[in-house]
């Protein structure tokens, strides 16, 4: 006498064990393929960090703490970065600061407000936008937008002489090529680039989510808040750090509108310096412990770069967390 088999009821159908052996080999090699290139860009960062570092060893071992001072003089061996590193992180901070606002409310109006026949040329020309030479931006921001800009500095500079913390900021000294200006050109470049990717986040909300805030009674901004940006925010902070780094590391258009001057002052319309600048600069003069010391810059700028990612992925990890407790 045979005895049937106990099946679970709740089961599925079927053994999923064998289905797991028998995948087509297209899925296997595509597999293989997509585990290979994440490992080669892994191996490409460590590759990159491994041989700058050890270029600019010399100067790391040699200067030791001077590094953290703004002696910057080559003719005297002196290589203090700070200037430098003072110069990227405020011309990044002023991009963002004037970018992010602007990008995610474009992004909003294009893809909750105006109609689909409206959005679609703007979304062209935001595209357009993005793909712009940076010696294009720096051009026309050395030229011609440097120029403009200083006369307005004097007026505000004139304006805000001896009221507390807008003195110190917006006072004298002027240049029309100043942290300001290069914050302005890199807020210019960044923001097509950020609202691209936000817009394109946006757009993978579920409709039945923005209905269903709908039928609850919310209004639009109510709906925005909670159906739209907690779908979105984990990729909006994608693209502002794409932003970021774009802010950080982008050398020509720096270059042209930044001033070239490496001091560290608390004036944002003073001539300045950051790090890609004067690599850019100073880079095909230099040999021996100068070379050293630009090559060490780029390694600072690439820790600096690592460390913000970083970061900003634990901010997106700690709201997705409360996302999921709430």
């Amino acid at each position: 006498m045979s005895t049937a088999a106990q099946v679970d009821p709740a089961a599925p159908a079927g053994s999923a064990g064998p289905l797991a052996h028998r995948r087509p080999l297209g899925d296997r090699v595509f597999q293989i393929l997509a585990a290979a290139a994440g490992v080669l860009v892994l191996v490409i960062l460590a590759l990159i960090a491994i041989s700058t570092s050890q270029q600019a060893s010399s100067w790391f071992s040699t200067a030791g703490w001077s590094i953290f001072t703004v002696d910057w003089n080559p003719a005297t061996n002196n290589f203090g970065a700070m200037s430098f590193v003072y110069g990227t992180v405020i011309t990044a901070a002023i991009a963002i600061i004037l970018s992010v606002p602007v990008s995610v409310a474009v992004a909003l109006l294009l893809t909750e407000v105006v109609p689909r026949r409206w959005a679609r040329p703007i979304v062209y020309v935001i595209d357009l936008l993005a793909v712009v030479p940076s010696v294009v931006w720096g051009l026309w921001g050395n030229l011609v937008f440097a120029p403009w800009l200083y006369h307005i500095y004097t007026s505000i500079a004139s304006g805000v002489k001896g009221i507390p913390v807008l003195d110190a900021l917006f006072g004298q000294p002027v240049s029309g090529a100043s942290f300001f200006t290069c914050g302005l050109i890199l807020a210019f470049m960044i923001t097509p680039i950020v609202t691209s990717l936000s817009r394109e986040v946006m757009a993978t909300v579920p409709a039945i989510d923005k209905e269903g805030a709908y039928a609850l009674g919310a209004t639009r901004l109510e709906m925005i808040r909670g159906a739209v940006w907690p779908h979105s925010q984990g990729g909006v902070v994608g693209a502002v750090l794409l932003g970021l780094g774009r802010a950080m590391g982008e050398t020509i258009a720096a270059a042209l509108v930044i001033g070239s001057s490496p001091v560290i002052t608390s004036h944002l319309f003073a001539a300045g310096y950051d790090m890609p600048a004067v690599i850019a600069n100073q880079f095909g003069e230099a040999s021996g412990e100068f070379r050293a010391a630009l090559i060490g810059l780029g390694v600072m700028l690439f820790v600096i770069t690592i460390v913000i990612n970083l970061i900003a992925r634990g901010v997106v990890e700690r709201s997705a967390r409360r996302k999921r407790g709430a």
